[in-house]
């Protein structure tokens, strides 16, 4: 199956949380209708991305990245590349990839969907980014890659500024994902 396939069956079989994301999976599943190339970089007026929220093994604290470009603790996330065959794949890559810590446990997702603007293609281009979260092994220690400032733990709910409300959003999720009886 293609990434593109495996991107519109789990935008299909989602539930949105909120209006506002129905709107967001509406706009999603009618982009990659309208561009076969919808999941790569190279597709000009946006493309899909995966973004995760690490959260440490006992649910208490989130692992965020202060971002070169944005300039704000965000939760790890990237582009889709050819060697990715689902969402998850790319949202457990690219969590992997930029926290350094092996071994993370992908959770049933994703749990949220957030549109922002990028430069990929200036002035202007827009990530459709689809959320995961995943659940660090018990001792993980993070190891900052050439992607990020800084990498640190964070309480769930004292995520610091510059952030923003979609990786309070996420992490807040990831965590009632991680402890659903929370």
């Amino acid at each position: 199956m293609s990434l593109h396939r495996d991107a519109y069956d789990v935008l299909s079989g989602w539930t949105a949380p909120t209006p506002g994301e129905e709107l967001l999976r509406k706009e999603f599943l009618a982009h990659l209708d309208a561009y076969e190339n919808a999941m790569w970089r190279e597709c000009v007026p946006g493309h899909l991305t995966a973004t995760t929220a690490v959260i440490s093994h006992d649910g208490s604290r989130v692992l965020l990245t202060l971002h070169p470009k944005a300039g704000m603790w965000l939760p790890m996330g990237g582009h889709c590349e050819v060697s990715d065959g689902s969402l998850a794949e790319v949202a457990l890559r690219e969590a992997t990839e930029e926290s350094g810590i092996a071994g993370l446990r992908l959770l049933p997702g994703p749990l949220a969907l957030d549109r922002h603007q990028v430069w990929c293609h200036p002035p202007h281009s827009w990530h459709l980014d689809v959320e995961y979260g995943a659940v660090a092994p018990p001792g993980a220690e993070a190891v900052i890659s050439d992607e990020s400032l800084d990498l640190r733990w964070f309480p769930v709910e004292e995520i610091p500024e510059p952030s923003d409300e979609a990786t309070r959003r996420l992490a807040a999720r990831a965590k009632a994902a991680r402890n659903p009886h929370i």
